[in-house]
């Protein structure tokens, strides 16, 4: 597990998007797992600007999105695929075909689980997984419980997430309570994996995650044995967590 200690936000989004660069220039074809939220943002940003730059081709990568809630529909502006259109697809060379989101609104959300499992295996699995963490140390929306499900499985969401999540809603009221999320086995299983953090309310749970203890109380701490893991924080986690860049 690699630490990386960044000046800001901006330059967390910077080096996630070269890093991401660099596994498609090194693989066209590259699988790609990719993560919503407020993190992510400004990485896809810059991804964008590569790709008008001609610094990155997406024509023949392919994607995987960690989860979706259950109940919305891609044109729900609240979705995932809706954000994912919106914030990257929309705006570079990728084929929509070429990028796959679990059905929130599947007949049968057992199947559908199974059947996305079964496609990320099929592609070959995932290059590089981009990931946020939840200040309870959810990753994807893998909360925090006595035990933690391997696969791509429907879950119910903390009072704590669907707090956080109610910023992007008119009313907590609105925020859906399940959702479909990639599992932590499935997860784990990607070939290099990108935990990016920043702010003061993500300082304990990042240090939680390098501590060396690992328990199901904070799924984040799993990915301590993932042979190819960088997490890359602001200044200010650095700080307070008395970490020095390594």
């Amino acid at each position: 597990m690699k630490l990386i200690i960044v000046e800001n936000y901006e330059e967390i989004s910077k080096l996630a998007a070269i890093n991401i660069k660099d596994v498609i220039n090194k693989n066209p074809n590259a699988i790609l797992g990719l993560a919503t939220g407020g993190t992510p943002l400004g990485t896809y940003k810059e991804l964008i600007k590569m790709n008008k730059e001609n610094e990155i081709d997406f024509s023949k990568v392919t994607t995987v999105n960690l989860d979706e809630y259950i109940g919305l529909s891609e044109r729900n502006t609240q979705s995932y695929r809706y954000f994912m259109n919106e914030n990257l697809f929309n705006h570079v060379n990728i084929k929509k075909e070429n990028t796959f989101i679990p059905n929130g609104l599947a007949k049968d959300i057992q199947e559908e689980t199974n059947n996305y499992d079964k496609k990320i295996d099929e592609l070959g699995g995932i290059d590089i997984q981009i990931l946020g963490i939840g200040t309870n140390g959810h990753i994807a929306f893998n909360e925090p419980s006595d035990f933690l499900i391997s696969g791509t499985h429907l879950t119910d969401l903390t009072q704590s997430t669907i707090n956080a999540n109610s910023r992007f809603f008119n009313s907590i009221d609105e925020v859906p309570k399940t959702a479909i999320t990639m599992g932590l086995g499935q997860i784990m299983k990607s070939k290099k994996i990108l935990l990016l953090a920043h702010g003061e309310n993500k300082a304990e749970v990042i240090k939680e995650v390098l501590s060396g203890n690992i328990t199901s109380k904070n799924p984040a701490t799993m990915l301590q044995m993932h042979k190819d893991v960088t997490i890359i924080v602001d200044r200010t986690i650095g700080d307070l967590i008395k970490i020095t860049d390594i």
